[in-house]
């Protein structure tokens, strides 16, 4: 085939031009074309000459060929030299061996053949030159200060714009004196702010960017020239290292607010909180270039590495949907990442699995990895098995450009390819910047114990500011004397501003999440809000989500499922709890508020409950319909997406998704409550501490499908009690609900309110199709959300009082009704938290008998929400002494043993009523704590 594509070449510029090509040559196809008009090219053997000049070419197009496939690695990418580091250790010692040498002799070429003519490029115009010029271009293309990896891309026409674009300008930067003073001022002006850190805050931690200062011209290069692409907003995630440069220097942010966050002196907090450290923090703001302006957010990430990768995702995806529809371009998700971390972290493989899915697609990320080739202290030959920390990403359609730090307009110019790529083709690109890191993992580590030779060579290393100027000068760009007024400039600027710093009080820095969320009442309240629906709207919702539309062919089953949905609605009046659910979706969407569910499984349901989205049995391509989005005309936009196989990424986008609209609901649904595990970091170190630490509100929702019903240790909790030990100062809601209609009303609360709170359900199983975990339809229409839900019964003849929340209720409500006891009332709490003190009190107070109060749950003492639940009883009603019926404190959440869950179920219910002839010890009197 190498042949056929050469003599096809030849042939071609014959065609065009008989003297163009050697004289046997056209020889042999003018003798061809006499006899039978345009020939073939390969049947007939071509004179010798021509035949050897072939078996060249080919020669050379697979020499051209390896230039593509692993030119990377002769690349000069490292800093510190070719001789030194981890990764080119790997490529020039021992394991030099592995890979094909890209000389003469190993492609059966001569030095002789130097300056003989070939073709250069393969599926492009063709153009020939001397083999010694095609080299020296393909050397400049792919070893000099940008290495490219592009050949795992399957996709042929993305392979061949990579080819195209690199090729035609040798990936050599072409930028004019103007462009490179901005990157010149980006450097010094980085440079003396790290150095002043350094100076001014001795032995705090900033996790200074020196060693790494091209990252700056590099983001501020996407900043400027984001528009000329058509992107208007930008979503940054970062690590901690460099972060404060970053906020300078492309946020905006004053350098008293940076000061200000190491002196402390700043005004009390204006949303009270424990705040965070400096390199901890988020921003927005816009980014003006000449006459255009980019909006530009740093996303606030805790320590827990890569775990903001997806927080990103979704922040992007939701600004996406919210302001350009399905158009993917205007909004450019960036993130910055640690060369260990990026290898070590199962969260960039989860995250970048979600790059290429339609409820998670952004339309390419720009990954720049801050390759300082040395983790902590862990080497890069310790803390990975592949040759680059980017390995991983060539399971996908990814680019990776890995470019010397040292050279700034290299990685301008490589960013720039990234850029055309992602807007081109919707796929993420990757930046691989060598580097290193001047200091330790932070200012006060010493990182010469484990890494001598490394950091004699980075004592002696000057920085990219010194080594661009030194080019800069030299062609006339900046004068020696112009980069030390800048440098002085700088310096003053900054001493001025530490002055002001410490002279007066600074403001806190400035975080708001815009405008739709400061007009949010930052502040939880229990009042009560209307949420009940109209019945005619009810109805309206109703019939469409259970009418098969024309020509759609749904399964049997399902018919079955939505005939019978429609006659318990119109005719039992009773709705249960899946179809409660889409009630109060469809009413939201007809008020105007997105719905967004996502999950494992979530479009059908794990325990196939819902059916939200139908498919046609009959369609050879998949083919669904899914009702709630075609309610009516002008109804706000419902999605629902099944989720990889992955809680810690998918929680983490759907966190960042509702971290934009306020008046959007955004759900993540677990598969089992059990499998919130995977997602814990997520839930630690945003969910539950974002508002106390970065003053973010987030209204997200999370389904933890919870019960104890004999299914074993890893299907049966949500881990209620970790979610009581994180609530703390109103920050989330925690809810364990018993009704369709509860559920209903939380799901309407959580729009209708006016504060934003992350809600945690513990979701039902086996309650789903309970025969009494049915809701009258009239409780839609007339009712609201309770906290708690009392007992109906006579209060003047209860003595005994049993408090619940979820399923158990069930169990405890049977064995009620079998005893026909009026001494013994069930109350439940639907809310845990924030505890509901003043509902409770109401409850209790109509009870003026009562001699023994008990908290009954089905879950593992240590496992449910029996310690919250007695520290708020200690708090709020100090002279009852609560009880505790449930099971003993277990190492694992359930039995595997159905048989002796169902023993041990029947033994709690039966404890539970046992009270009924222990001794009456106390009174709850109508006043709060008081006991008669």
């Amino acid at each position: 085939m190498e042949n056929v594509s050469y003599l096809e070449t030849v042939y071609r510029a014959w065609r065009q031009d008989p003297a163009s090509v050697d004289p046997s040559w056209a020889h042999y196809f003018l003798q061809q074309e006499s006899d039978t008009g345009p020939a073939p090219v390969s049947p007939v053997t071509p004179p010798s000459h021509a035949q050897d000049m072939a078996y060249k070419q080919s020669r050379v197009d697979s020499l051209l060929w390896a230039y593509r496939d692993i030119g990377y690695l002769y690349a000069q990418l490292n800093p510190l030299g070719g001789d030194y580091g981890p990764d080119h250790t790997y490529i020039h010692s021992e394991e030099h061996s592995r890979y094909e040498q890209l000389t003469l002799e190993n492609f059966g070429l001569e030095p002789s053949d130097l300056d003989d003519e070939f073709s250069a490029g393969r599926g492009l115009e063709p153009s020939r030159a001397p083999l010694r010029d095609i080299i020296k271009g393909f050397r400049q293309t792919y070893c000099e200060s940008i290495g490219v990896e592009f050949l795992h891309i399957q996709n042929k026409d993305m392979r061949r714009w990579l080819i195209e674009k690199m090729e035609s300008c040798r990936n050599q930067p072409r930028l004019e004196d103007r462009h490179k003073k901005i990157i010149l001022r980006d450097l010094l002006r980085t440079e003396s702010l790290e150095q002043g850190l350094h100076t001014f805050f001795v032995g705090q931690k900033r996790f200074s960017l020196e060693g790494s200062e091209a990252i700056i011209p590099g983001l501020h290069f996407l900043a400027n020239n984001g528009l000329q692409y058509g992107i208007e907003d930008i979503v940054i995630g970062t690590t901690h290292r460099g972060r404060l440069s970053i906020l300078n220097t492309i946020m905006h942010m004053k350098p008293e607010e940076i000061f200000s966050t190491f002196d402390e002196n700043v005004r009390p907090r204006m949303f009270g909180g424990t705040g965070d450290v400096k390199y901890h923090i988020g921003y927005e703001t816009d980014h003006v270039h000449k006459d255009s302006v980019v909006h530009v957010s740093l996303v606030a990430n805790s320590s827990h590495l890569e775990s903001v990768d997806a927080v990103v995702q979704g922040k992007t995806r939701a600004i996406q949907d919210l302001k350009y529809g399905r158009d993917r371009k205007r909004v450019l998700p960036v993130v910055l990442h640690g060369d260990a971390a990026f290898a070590g972290q199962g969260i960039v493989a989860e995250t970048l699995n979600l790059s290429r899915l339609k409820g998670y697609t952004t339309g390419g990320t720009i990954h720049i990895i801050i390759n300082n080739q040395i983790g902590f202290t862990t080497s890069s030959r310790q803390a990975r098995s592949t040759f680059f920390p980017t390995d991983m990403a060539k399971a996908l359609p990814v680019p990776i450009f890995h470019v010397n730090g040292d050279d700034p307009e290299a990685l301008i110019h490589a960013a720039d390819m990234a850029l055309q790529f992602r807007q081109t083709f919707g796929a993420d690109c990757v930046l691989d910047v060598f580097c290193f890191r001047r200091y330790g993992h932070n200012e006060s580590d010493e990182p010469s114990f484990t890494h001598p030779y490394m950091y004699r060579l980075i004592k002696n290393h000057p920085g990219v500011a010194t080594l661009y100027g030194r080019l800069c000068a030299a062609t006339g760009v900046a004068s020696e004397t112009e980069q030390n007024t800048l440098r002085q400039k700088y310096a003053l600027t900054l001493k001025q501003a530490l002055q002001r710093t410490r002279d007066e009080h600074m403001d806190q820095v400035n975080t708001s999440q815009g405008e739709a969320w400061d007009k949010l009442d930052p502040d939880y309240s229990h009042e009560t809000v209307p949420t009940a629906v109209p019945q005619q709207t009810l109805t309206r919702i109703a019939r469409h989500i259970t009418t098969i539309p024309d020509n759609f062919h749904a399964h049997r089953t399902l018919e079955r499922i939505l005939d019978r949905n429609w006659k318990a609605f119109a005719k039992s009046k009773r709705v249960d709890w899946a179809f409660a659910e889409s009630l109060a979706f469809g009413s939201l969407l007809i008020e105007g508020l997105q719905v967004r569910l996502s999950g494992e499984d979530c479009a059908r349901g794990t325990f196939s409950q819902r059916h939200m989205t139908w498919w046609d049995i009959q369609s050879e391509r998949p083919h669904s319909y899914t009702p709630l989005r075609t309610l009516q005309e002008g109804q706000a936009r419902m999605d629902v997406y099944d989720s990889p196989l992955s809680e810690y990424s998918v929680l983490g986008f759907e966190y960042g998704y509702a971290l934009v609209d306020p008046h959007a609901l955004t759900i993540w649904e677990a598969q089992f409550g059990d499998f919130v595990n995977g997602a814990q970091v997520v839930i630690d170190n945003y969910i539950a501490s974002a508002l106390h630490k970065w003053d973010r509100n987030n209204g997200l929702v999370l389904l933890l499908p919870h019960g104890n019903e004999g299914q074993g240790p890893d299907h049966s909790s949500g881990h209620l009690a970790r979610f009581m030990q994180l609530s703390a100062c109103n920050n989330m809601q925690v809810l364990n609900l018993t009704t369709p209609a509860q559920y209903f009303h939380a799901l309407r609360r959580q729009m209708k309110v006016g504060y934003r709170r992350p809600m945690i359900i513990m979701s039902p199983k086996s309650l789903l199709r309970h025969p009494r975990a049915l809701s009258p339809v009239i409780d839609l229409t007339r009712d609201h959300f309770h906290e708690v839900l009392d007992d109906n019964c006579a209060p003047e003849e209860v003595t005994h009082l049993l408090i619940c929340s979820g399923k158990v209720f069930y169990d405890l409500k049977a064995k009620q009704d079998y005893m026909e006891t009026k001494t013994m009332a069930i109350i439940r709490l639907e809310q845990l938290y924030p505890f509901p003190d003043q509902s409770l009190q109401t409850c209790l107070a109509r009870y003026p008998h009562v001699h023994q109060v008990t908290w009954v749950q089905e879950e593992p003492k240590n496992y449910g929400a029996w310690g919250a639940i007695r520290d708020r009883f200690i708090t709020h009603f100090p002279a009852i002494d609560l009880q505790y019926v449930g099971r003993d404190e277990s190492a694992s959440s359930a039995t595997g043993s159905s048989r002796l869950h169902k023993e041990q179920q029947e033994q709690l219910v039966e404890q539970a009523f046992a009270g009924l002839t222990a001794p009456q010890a106390t009174l709850v009197s109508a006043k709060k704590g008081d006991i008669a």
